[in-house]
């Protein structure tokens, strides 16, 4: 009987287009956008190559989003990705896809998060370094319990942060629009000029802070009328964001010249608040930082987990009855949240989550690119098949974001080859489990191996 009344529980489409934008935008922007100018403006060389760096990433990402935004309008399921991998290239490239981000990727990402944030409450409190773990912990488990209640708060508390987040952002733009005195077009950086990067690796650094986009479509089974917005909530995020990172971006090289922007790093921005407003704009501006964080870290939490669950629906995991677990009253994932959380918290125990998180860059943009080859074949085999959405500019737009993916594939391979065969052996590692799995699941009944959401 209890088996019964758990198969009838489904997850809630509770999310409407606010929310599932918030999380497009919340999921984006963390720290990038604050800690990057820097080392976007030393790899570019000079102001103006640098405003063209970061708007070439966000045109790339956004012919990323238009591409997906069609796939995820005819395959609109929880797990995203790792069901659109699966639909058209077949079981095994869903699982290693899903597996990638579940086990290594999505953790990683979250563990960083989690460490940046408890290096900057440090900072603020004045507590020491020996707290930052405890701290990174605490934070974590507090998001994740928030979503183990219904989707509906995580939600909410996407708008609230994407909202508070954009203050400081907003001041940000407005000071150095309206206040600043430099040139915010033309400036060289004479300290490092001649040791500049090139134009390529300060695109690949913008690319890095606009990642996080594709997220929202592991809630695919949660959203109202996915179908429709699902695509629109990918592509108005990627612009808004784009928009963001570029005014940011013009008002500090408007605010201060940029050899001290190069001079300061990281701390530029810290400065730019605390010269702009006094001390206490530079503790308002660590307080947006902060929030912004907390926000990119509860659309990520709430989206990984999302992938575990919908592989373990599909008996594809070890343990998948209890991964595949909906609390019957809040209709959320929680079993797989919670081994989500415990796989954070082991990262930023024991490992180092910010060189895990580069080293799944290289296989995260390998599933990209066969993404975004999959809209050509969905088109084919499709033939005939009226669309809900069409990526604008077909077939031009797929093939930008092609060739996007191809560039950061080779500059990973030629920049860390150690960290890609090291990226490589994670995904590689779950071929096992697959097949272990596949063997578990011989003798359930045929409704429980193929289990496929009612889509809107």
């Amino acid at each position: 009987m209890q088996q019964n009344k758990q198969t009838d529980v489904k997850l809630d489409r509770n999310i409407g287009l606010w929310s599932a934008l918030s999380l497009v935008i919340g999921t984006i922007i963390g720290a990038g956008v604050f800690v990057r100018q820097s080392a976007v403006l030393d790899e570019a060389g000079s102001t103006t190559m640098g405003l063209l760096a970061w708007l070439a990433g966000g045109i790339l990402t956004l012919t990323a989003g238009l591409t997906i935004a069609e796939i995820a309008s005819q395959l609109p399921q929880t797990g995203g990705l790792y069901v659109y991998m699966e639909k058209i290239y077949g079981e095994i490239w869903g699982f290693l896809s899903g597996w990638m981000q579940i086990i290594i990727y999505g953790p990683a990402m979250i563990a960083s998060l989690g460490a940046y944030l408890a290096i900057l409450l440090s900072d603020f409190f004045g507590f020491s370094a020996s707290w930052n773990v405890p701290i990174a912990i605490t934070a974590v488990v507090a998001v994740g319990l928030l979503n183990l209640l219904s989707n509906r708060y995580g939600s909410i508390f996407a708008i609230i942060t994407t909202i508070c987040k954009l203050i400081p952002i907003v001041a940000l733009i407005v000071f150095g629009l309206f206040f600043g005195n430099q040139n915010a077009l033309g400036q060289s950086i004479s300290t490092v000029h001649a040791s500049a990067g090139s134009f390529g690796v300060a695109i690949l650094a913008t690319l890095f802070a606009f990642d996080g986009w594709i997220l929202v479509a592991n809630l695919g089974g949660e959203i109202k009328n996915p179908r429709k917005l699902l695509p629109q909530a990918i592509t108005y995020g990627i612009l808004a964001v784009l928009a963001i990172y570029v005014l940011v971006s013009f008002g500090v090289y408007r605010a201060i010249p940029v050899d001290q922007i190069h001079s300061l790093g990281t701390s530029a921005i810290p400065y730019i608040a605390t010269h702009a407003f006094g001390e206490m704009g530079g503790k308002i501006l660590s307080i947006g930082i902060i929030i912004s964080i907390v926000g990119c870290m509860n659309g990520k939490i709430m989206t990984f987990p999302r992938i575990m669950y919908a592989m373990a629906k599909k008996h594809q995991l070890p343990f998948s009855k209890a991964l595949g677990y909906l609390h019957p009253k809040s209709h959320a994932p929680i079993v797989s949240i919670v081994v989500e959380m415990v796989i954070v918290s082991g990262l930023i125990m024991f490992a180092n989550p910010d060189r895990l998180s580069e080293l799944c860059i290289f296989t995260v943009y390998c599933f990209y690119l066969m993404a975004f080859v999959g809209v050509f074949i969905l088109r084919k085999r499709n033939a005939g098949q009226a669309r809900v959405f069409s990526t604008p500019l077909f077939p031009l737009t797929p093939i930008i974001a092609i060739l996007g993916s191809i560039f950061v594939i080779v500059s990973e391979i030629q920049s860390d080859i150690v960290g890609v065969l090291i990226s490589f052996i994670f995904v590689v590692l779950g071929i096992p489990v697959f097949y272990y799995a596949r063997k578990k699941r011989t003798g359930l009944p045929e409704d429980e191996l193929n289990i496929d959401e009612e889509i809107d």
